[in-house]
């Protein structure tokens, strides 16, 4: 008997050391320990929530109708290369809206025959509908569409994770909420602006030849000013060449610090995209100005080198989210795979430019439909109502017991106590994220843990009314109480685990806080006060007990 009583006692304590040791990091004590403690023992304690230490609540849409345009305007580019290295002429190849429409001769017969199976081959999950004799209407079937929006929203939230992993937000909260939104809480951002600018960019990386060879190109006019991009497409609306487009490059005066805009001619159609990146770092130039060297894998390698190759002595523009960074002259064939992308940016913005290349464009668009800033000062403030709603709550339960139940009613203050400590502890190690609705889950586990004793020291009263000695009372208290407080643990722990399953964000906090002090509080309900009686009682006899 007595040697069981020590291991238990012996459990309480090496559980309740360690639980210490995982709270230290998140007190003011942990910033005084040595140097050598974060190596070999915890060094990561409670995570706060948003709503504790303040941070970003954002709500994205994701314009998915954008993802569909793509999808339609890279098959019109594909069908067009197919049949120009089928030597095939296309008199008509255009998108309208939600459709496409291809023309060729329809003669000789043979084209005819030949134009239907590249566009059996190339196009066979697509709705295809002849207008005239060698034109076709081509639709996207609706099930593929809807996958396209789906893919859209599940490649955007994977997108936007993995940039928020390397931008280093701590225990960011990423989910997919409706059909197209994504929902992200980014707690203890300092830098809000900053955030949104990296969530929100497409990072659509597109190589595109200039266009030099044209007599247009030769009438643009040197520079722009930064005000007059809109008005100066708009004059230039239906006037350039066919297949051609025109885009700025931003520039910034060393001397002066003024910003201007050069427009170029581009081929419209992209001759390599950003898809194939395999890296993409922050370098310096000989200068001490910060570009973003990037590199492509093997097959983007081998693209990349054909492509230089095909272009010598044209200027090829690196355009992202269509804005041109930089448009050298290529002088020779580039075949390591490795090309720089520079241009007039802090290296932060570089860093959050190559951060974004290396997670990949969005698949779509993306707009903020949300975005609630907390500040630091109501999380502070969140923290310590809590804190003074949690010491009251517990004072008056800590008075009351003492007075209803005397020392035996102190023991089960210790038992709770014991329960806290645990619980947080238990919140360390798991690394959970602790919200305010987690304060009131810890608040409400305490009054369970008191209401666990207040069973157990009734039916011990019972027993002692009945005469029975202290020590089978105690015994008998414990053992007709264990039914009712594990059927009321058990069915509370249901109720937790289905607000974790099916609640989002603070619910979630509310329903860990809760299912986690539910089985600490059975533990120490059932095993921290009996040892408490089990040692008393195996020391010496007790007659009375004050309860």
């Amino acid at each position: 008997m007595k040697k069981g009583v020590w291991k238990r006692f012996l459990l309480i304590f090496v559980t309740v050391v360690f639980s210490i040791l995982f709270i230290l990091p998140s007190t003011p004590i942990y910033s005084k320990l040595p140097p050598w403690w974060g190596r070999f023992l915890p060094s990561k304690g409670v995570t706060l929530g948003l709503d504790l230490q303040g941070g970003m609540h954002l709500v994205l849409e994701v314009e998915g109708e954008r993802a569909v345009d793509n999808t339609l305007e890279r098959t019109l580019s594909n069908l067009k290369n197919t049949f120009a290295e089928k030597k095939m002429v296309l008199t008509t190849a255009k998108r309208d809206g939600q459709t496409l429409t291809l023309a060729v001769p329809t003669t000789p017969p043979e084209t005819l025959k030949a134009a239907e199976k590249i566009l059996d081959d190339s196009t066979g999950t697509m709705l295809k509908k002849e207008k005239a004799p060698g034109e076709w209407v081509l639709s996207l079937k609706e099930f593929d569409r809807k996958k396209i929006l789906e893919l859209a929203v599940s490649q955007s939230l994977e997108t936007i994770r993995n940039r928020i992993d390397q931008f280093g937000v701590s225990e960011p909260l990423i989910q997919r909420q409706e059909d197209n939104q994504i929902l992200i809480q980014l707690p203890g951002v300092k830098d809000p602006e900053r955030a949104i600018e990296l969530i929100g960019k497409t990072a659509l990386l597109e190589f595109k030849v200039v266009d030099d060879d044209s007599i247009f190109s030769r009438d643009l006019p040197a520079e722009v000013g930064v005000a007059e991009e809109e008005k100066f497409l708009k004059d230039y609306q239906g006037k350039i060449p066919p297949g051609t487009q025109i885009l700025f490059e931003r520039r910034v005066d060393k001397e002066t610090g003024a910003v201007s805009k050069q427009p170029y001619l581009l081929h419209a159609q992209s001759v390599m995209t950003g898809d194939l990146l395999s890296d993409a770092r922050v370098a310096l130039d000989e200068f001490g100005a910060p570009y973003i060297s990037i590199a492509f894998d093997g097959v983007g390698a081998e693209m990349f080198a054909k492509v230089t190759e095909e272009h010598l002595r044209k200027r090829l523009a690196i355009v992202l989210d269509n804005n041109i960074y930089s448009a050298p002259v290529i002088q020779e064939r580039i075949s390591e795979g490795r090309a720089q992308i520079s241009g007039t940016f802090t290296t932060e913005e570089a860093n959050d430019l190559a951060i974004a290349l290396r997670a990949g464009a969005l698949p779509a668009p993306v707009k903020i439909i949300q975005n609630v800033t907390v500040g630091p000062t109501l999380g502070q403030d969140s923290i310590r109502q809590g804190i003074k709603a949690g010491l009251m709550g517990t004072l008056f339960v800590v008075l009351f017991m003492i007075f209803y139940y005397r020392l035996s009613g102190l023991l089960a203050d210790f038992a709770m106590a014991l329960n806290v400590i645990l619980l947080i502890g238990a919140l360390a190690v798991l690394n959970a994220t602790l919200t305010l609705p987690g304060i009131a889950g810890i608040i409400l586990t305490i009054g369970m843990s008191v209401d666990a004793n207040v069973l157990i020291f009734e039916r011990i009263r019972e027993e002692l009314r009945n005469g029975r000695p202290v020590r089978l009372a105690i015994d008998a208290g414990y053992g007709k109480a264990f039914s009712s407080i594990l059927d009321s643990h058990v069915t509370t722990l249901i109720t937790a685990f289905v607000l974790f399953m099916f609640g989002t964000g603070p619910v979630k906090g509310f329903a860990v806080s809760l299912s986690l002090g539910v089985i600490i509080n059975l533990f120490t309900a059932l095993v921290g006060t009996k040892v408490v009686f089990d040692l008393v009682s195996s020391r010496r006899k007790i007659e009375q007990l004050s309860i």
